[in-house]
């Protein structure tokens, strides 16, 4: 696995989220803890920031607690919590499966669930001053051993990113510019971050706390789901109307961030791939963030891996998009139960996946 990403949770083959299979629970309960010193820290790195860079703005950002997801058994509801992993902990990642499914169940077994996620508020000033800190991994050991939490000192903003196909099936790459503060130059997917002021809009941003939106779940759901379609319309400059409605395909970290997690979706546009180079090359509201726009088709996204040149040219956030797009999407569910009939039954090595001496684990490490 790639040091630089893992995953926190992925959705089933072909059974990504719709915006209301994913619930939100507020409280100041998942706000990060703090300590004077860490305080200082934060606010010295933030005076120093500002002083080169003045035009920087301190918003409010949902912080990523952790995820519990419901799944519902002959009737009662059974429910399991997801935290975030450390760095030591890198893998797969949980898996938002279905009740009941057992190893020889086939996928027309499953049934749908339910992913609540638990938000707490954090902003751009603590995020610059935990997760992208020289500090971030004294934090990550003190919040291990103060609270049996790494990241329980960190800001944990939650991001949003979307795999965008447009009506050919190729998916959508932005080279970041050379002037973004993160991933300079590398390949990236359009995304960003919900933004609880647009849940607030006669409050300051310094003064939205979780007690402002009790009461406003689903209407925090809602906006991390369109500011998904908000970001690849200003970012790609197409049409908010020609994007399908986003679908939940997981959330991966990015440890070059500290473990910073980020929601990844799926979003389909009715425009052909010239049409969306054709808008791009136009530019839009936040043209200023990428220099060119690539396409990939479905089947070398499916293939790529560490091994290729391309992964090498990729930010964190598109390699955990892709991880997920390859674990979640298939182009449709007879394509899905052709795969699960033909091999999946065969090579899933399921809970065998470190077992070093597992007759496919050893083959996959003499191929390498």
């Amino acid at each position: 696995m790639d040091p630089e990403v893992s995953l926190m949770l992925h959705c089933d083959p072909l059974q990504a989220l719709g915006e209301n299979q994913i619930h939100v629970e507020i409280s100041d309960r998942f706000n990060r803890q703090s300590f004077p010193e860490i305080e200082q820290h934060i606010e010295a790195v933030w005076s120093d920031r500002v002083s080169k860079e003045p035009w920087l703005f301190n918003g409010a950002k949902f912080r990523l607690h952790s995820a519990v997801l419901s799944v519902r058994e002959n009737g009662p509801v059974a429910e399991h919590a997801v935290r975030n992993p450390t760095r030591s902990q890198h893998g797969e990642g949980e898996r938002l499966e279905s009740a009941g499914e057992s190893q020889g169940s086939s996928p027309k077994d499953e049934q749908p669930c339910v992913l609540t996620l638990r938000l707490g508020l954090t902003c751009y000033k603590d995020y610059l001053g935990t997760n992208w800190s020289r500090e971030a991994g004294r934090l990550q050991s003190h919040g291990q051993n103060e609270c049996a939490d790494p990241q329980a000192f960190l800001a944990q903003p939650l991001g949003v990113g979307a795999v965008v196909a447009t009506a050919d099936g190729d998916v959508v790459l932005l080279r970041r510019s050379q002037k973004v503060a993160e991933a300079a130059g590398l390949l990236d997917i359009p995304g960003g971050h919900p933004e609880p002021k647009m849940l607030c809009p006669e409050v300051s941003e310094e003064a939205i706390c979780a007690d402002l939106l009790q009461g406003k779940e689903r209407a925090v759901v809602s906006e991390v789901f369109s500011s998904v379609c908000a970001e690849i319309s200003d970012e790609v400059n197409v049409p908010v109307g020609s994007l399908s409605k986003p679908v939940f395909m997981g959330i991966a970290l990015n440890h070059t961030s500290a473990g910073r997690p980020s929601a990844e979706f799926y979003v389909r546009c009715t425009l052909t791939t010239e049409e969306v180079r054709d808008l791009y090359r136009r530019g839009g509201p936040e043209a200023h963030e990428s220099t060119e726009i690539l396409f990939l088709s479905p089947a070398k996204l499916f293939q790529l891996n560490e091994r290729c040149p391309l992964w090498s040219e990729m930010c964190p956030s598109a390699k955990g998009a892709v991880l997920l797009y390859q674990r979640v999407m298939y182009c449709s569910a007879e394509c899905r139960q052709a795969a699960w009939e033909q091999h999946h039954r065969l090579l899933c090595i399921g809970s065998s996946h470190h077992d070093p001496d597992h007759p496919l684990n050893k083959l996959q490490d003499a191929w390498r």
